[in-house]
C-alpha cells in the first residue's frame, strides 16, 4: 500500500492541445455493421477522436500546451527547476524526449529532465513525481507533460480498438503555495502484463516485421477496473478521514464511461460530480485526466466546487492509482488545437 501524503503543494495551471483532425465513430459504418457501431458508441461513450497527422508526436501536442500555459500565466521559464515528461509514445526509444522538450521550451540547461513511461495511470503517477520534486526548498517550479499519439499504436484493421484511441497533450504546473492537504495511492499488479500490451518493438521481443500493435483484453481490463478502483477511491478517503460525499469532483481516466458509471453507482458519488471528455476525445491514455480538466474545467462556472477533487487512473501494468488535491487555484486554460 503505497500512499504519499504532501502538505501545500499543488497544480497552479493546466494547459492542454489536441490535433485539429476529427475522426468521428459514426464513419466507421462498413467497417463494423451498424448494429455493432450504435452499440460501441453507445457502450463505450465515444463519439468522436483526434488523430495527428505524420510526423506529429505526443512531445509536439506537448510543446503547445507548455507553450499556451506559460502565455496565459506569464511564467518566468527560469524558474523551471524540473520537467517530466510523461508518455508511452516518445519521439526515439532513446534518447529520451524530456531534454529536447526542455531546449525546446526555452528553459535552463540547469533543468532536471526525465521521461517516464506510464499509460493510463501515469498522470496520477506523473503528478505524485511531481509533488515530490516540489517538495524540495531547492525546487521552484515542476513541469508535468503527459501526452499519447495512441493513434499510432493500434492497427486500422483492429474492430475493437478503432472506436476507442484518441491523441492529446497537456501542461501541469505544479508548485509549493496555499493548496493544503494532498495524498495519492499508487498500486500496480504486473502478473497481469499481457491484458494491455504492446508485445513487439522492445528488447524483450525486438522487431521482427510482425505488427507492432496494443492488444487489449477487454473483458480482463473490465474485471480489472471493477476489483481495483472503487476499493482504492474508498481506501484514500479513509486515509484523509473524508466520505464520498465530501468530494466535489471525481475525474476518471476516460477509458470507457459504461465503466466508470458503473464504479460511480457502486461509490454512490453523483453524475454532476464526474466530469467527461470521453466523447469528444477517446482514451488518451495517461493525457485524459489533465485534457478533462482543461474541456470541462476551463468555464469557471462550470463545476465550481473544486476544493476536495478526486483523480482516479487505471491501465496497463497493470497500474492504478487515486490522487486527492485542490483544483480551486488551478488556473485553467482554453483548450488549444495544432
Amino acid at each position: 500500500m503505497a500512499i504519499l501524503d504532501y502538505k501545500n503543494i499543488g497544480i497552479s495551471a493546466v494547459a492542454a492541445c489536441v490535433p485539429k483532425r476529427i475522426e468521428k465513430n459514426e464513419d466507421l459504418a462498413g467497417f463494423l455493421n451498424a448494429e455493432e457501431l450504435q452499440k460501441t458508441i453507445e457502450f463505450v461513450g465515444i463519439k468522436e477522436k483526434r488523430y495527428v497527422d505524420d510526423g506529429v508526436c505526443a512531445s509536439d501536442l506537448c510543446f503547445k500546451a507548455a507553450q499556451k500555459l506559460f502565455d496565459d500565466n506569464s511564467i518566468d521559464r527560469s524558474e523551471i527547476d524540473a520537467l517530466i515528461f510523461l508518455s508511452q509514445t516518445p519521439d526515439y526509444r532513446q534518447p529520451a524526449t524530456a531534454p529536447n522538450l526542455a531546449h525546446r521550451l526555452g528553459l535552463t540547461t540547469g533543468v532536471l529532465s526525465f521521461d517516464v513511461n506510464l499509460a493510463c495511470s501515469g498522470y496520477i503517477y506523473g503528478l505524485a513525481t511531481a509533488f515530490a520534486f516540489a517538495s524540495n526548498p531547492g525546487v521552484r517550479k515542476v513541469l508535468l507533460l503527459a501526452g499519447e499519439t495512441m493513434s499510432k499504436t493500434i492497427s486500422q484493421n483492429d474492430k475493437g480498438m478503432v472506436p476507442l484511441f484518441g491523441d492529446a497533450g497537456t501542461a501541469s504546473l505544479i508548485e509549493s503555495g496555499d493548496f493544503g492537504a494532498s495524498a495519492f495511492s499508487l498500486n500496480s499488479d504486473g502478473s497481469k502484463l499481457k491484458v494491455l500490451q504492446m508485445t513487439y518493438g522492445g528488447y524483450r521481443n525486438p522487431s521482427c516485421g510482425k505488427e507492432e500493435t496494443l492488444q487489449m483484453d477487454g473483458m480482463e481490463v473490465f474485471n480489472f477496473g471493477i476489483r481495483a478502483v472503487p476499493s482504492d477511491i474508498r481506501k484514500i478517503l479513509n486515509h484523509i478521514g473524508k466520505t464520498i460525499d465530501d468530494v466535489d469532483l471525481l475525474i476518471y481516466h476516460q477509458a470507457n464511461k459504461f465503466m466508470t458509471d458503473f464504479f460511480s453507482k457502486h461509490l454512490k458519488i453523483s453524475p454532476e460530480k464526474t466530469p467527461y471528455s470521453l466523447d469528444r476525445f477517446g482514451n488518451t491514455s495517461s493525457a485524459s485526466v489533465p485534457l478533462t480538466i482543461v474541456s470541462e474545467l476551463h468555464d469557471s462556472a462550470k463545476y465550481p466546487q473544486r476544493e476536495s477533487v478526486l483523480f482516479s487512473g487505471f491501465g496497463s501494468g497493470l497500474s492504478w492509482g487515486t490522487a486527492w488535491l485542490n483544483l480551486s487555484k488551478a488556473k485553467v486554460s482554453e483548450l488549444v488545437e495544432y
